[in-house]
């Protein structure tokens, strides 16, 4: 990593001095390398050289995540030097083109899967989650909103990271405006450069799967070296074959281009309902439209002709230093953690119609992708997170300061009399409801709201709960 740094940070030297001879970074023909690769180089000479620095210095996890995002923007800028010398290439050979940076947004997501037990958890989700914006280069005619998509779903996790190294360790800080900034100039380099797509030349050979780009630039300009090579992706388990998977499954679909509609099947007047009444009444199974895209199934091997399904990744209920890691339990109703401290914390992930006590006085928990979970607890100090579930239901038994909902489908809070000043926060969640216990030991059911108007006043938006939303 040190070495990476030290190239990187050579290469920044290198290209101020060439941008510094008359028309070298202006001429975009110069010693025949694209403007658009040059602007690309300053890109990575700034913002992606900034991000690379700051991660070493944090390091760990971190420092790893950063060689992996730096192997995807390299394989993104030989495609860019492809595309400035060769002409559109057909569906196929593109879809090959694409297989390298497709490939590394996978080793970035399945790094994050492999360590979700990590103290930089926060900042490996931030980067997993925008990483598919390398994907732009196939998005076509709204490459750049795509970009800013892919940061927008980064959002929910820098924030967390601001909040949480705010006050602590300002080198964090820094670190969460480095990574935003190469998306954000990225979106400008796209919006300057490939508007409505990427750019290819309009001269010189078909670019096929066998086309290659100089493995460096002629005399004249110095972009930054070749970063490492990828580190082997992790073998998949289940824990990381859901999300990721399909979202590679989806980029491969997207990078069919116009050929996505092939397999659709032209519909003739006579095979109309609206205008052959007579067709409704006929039996017969219901016609529907294509399945929707979900992920490849896995290829035969010739050694073994009948794969059966990978095997599910083992149950979890252990300390790993101050973490309480519970993790694909299935059908357990009796779960308890008892043996618990005031610095821990304890996070659930991926347990299914299980049932969880904590005993004692606990720093935080979070629930991640879990369905029909009930969890019981005593005390906790900080928060309370729920994040990617359905159908879970939380009791409190002592007090929580705040409870935060996001991308839950079906939560119900049971709150003590002690924590009826708890704050609990929701975004992206529906079928929400709070319940506070009465005089006779019951509780009242209250909805939490999901629908609301906004205003503008005149002088700034003002949002109420709409009626329909109680």
């Amino acid at each position: 990593m040190e070495r990476l740094v030290e190239r990187l940070e050579k290469a920044v030297e290198r290209l101020e001095t060439v941008c510094q001879r008359p028309g070298m970074c202006e001429d975009g023909s110069s010693k025949g390398v694209a403007q658009y690769v040059q602007a690309f180089d300053a890109l990575l000479a700034g913002p992606v050289a900034e991000y690379i620095k700051i991660s070493k210095e944090v390091g760990g996890d971190v420092q790893k995540h950063a060689e992996m995002v730096h192997a995807g923007l390299m394989s993104e800028r030989a495609l860019l030097v492809m595309a400035s010398q060769h002409q559109q290439p057909t569906e196929n050979a593109f879809s090959s083109l694409l297989k390298p940076i497709s490939e590394q947004i996978q080793v970035v997501q399945n790094f994050r899967e492999k360590n979700r037990g990590s103290k930089l958890f926060n900042h490996l989700s931030a980067v997993s989650e925008s990483i598919p914006a390398l994907g732009w280069v196939a998005m076509a005619p709204k490459p750049g909103p795509y970009v800013k998509e892919m940061t927008d779903a980064a959002m929910f996790y820098t924030n967390r990271i601001l909040k949480e190294y705010k006050d602590v360790d300002k080198k964090h800080v820094d670190w969460v405006k480095a990574y935003l900034s190469i998306w954000t100039e990225l979106q400008a380099y796209i919006k300057e450069y490939h508007t409505t797509g990427l750019t290819w030349s309009k001269t010189g050979p078909v670019a096929t799967e066998g086309s290659k780009s100089p493995s460096a630039p002629q005399a004249g300009t110095a972009p930054p070296p070749p970063g490492p090579p990828p580190p082997p992706a992790p073998a998949p388990t289940s824990s990381s074959t859901d999300d990721s998977a399909s979202r590679s499954a989806l980029f491969a679909q997207i990078n069919r281009g116009e050929g996505i509609t092939s397999g659709l099947r032209h519909v003739s007047d006579d095979m109309k309902t609206h205008k052959n009444p007579a067709l409704k009444n006929q039996g017969g199974p219901v016609r529907s439209g294509p399945k929707p895209f979900t992920a490849p199934k896995p290829a035969c091997n010739a050694n073994n002709p009948s794969p059966k399904t990978s095997p599910k990744a083992p149950a979890l209920l252990e300390l790993e230093g101050k973490k309480w890691r519970v993790e694909n339990q299935e059908n357990a109703s009796n779960l308890v953690i008892s043996d618990t401290e005031l610095k821990q914390v304890a996070y659930v992930f991926k347990c299914t119609n299980s049932t969880l006590q904590i005993k004692g006085k606990i720093n935080s928990i979070t629930l991640d992708n879990c369905k029909k979970l009930g969890l019981v607890f005593d005390d906790v100090v900080g928060i309370v997170e729920i994040i990617n579930s359905r159908d879970v239901k939380v009791q409190v038994m002592g007090k929580v300061p705040t409870i935060s909902i996001n991308k839950t489908d079906g939560c119900h809070v049971y709150l003590s009399k002690n924590s009826l000043d708890c704050e609990i926060v929701s975004a992206k969640s529906s079928e929400m409801n709070v319940l506070i216990p009465t005089e006779g030991g019951d509780f009242t059911e209250f909805p939490v709201p999901e629908q609301f108007k906004t205003v503008w006043n005149g002088q700034k938006l003002v949002t109420t709960v709409t009626e329909i939303a109680g």
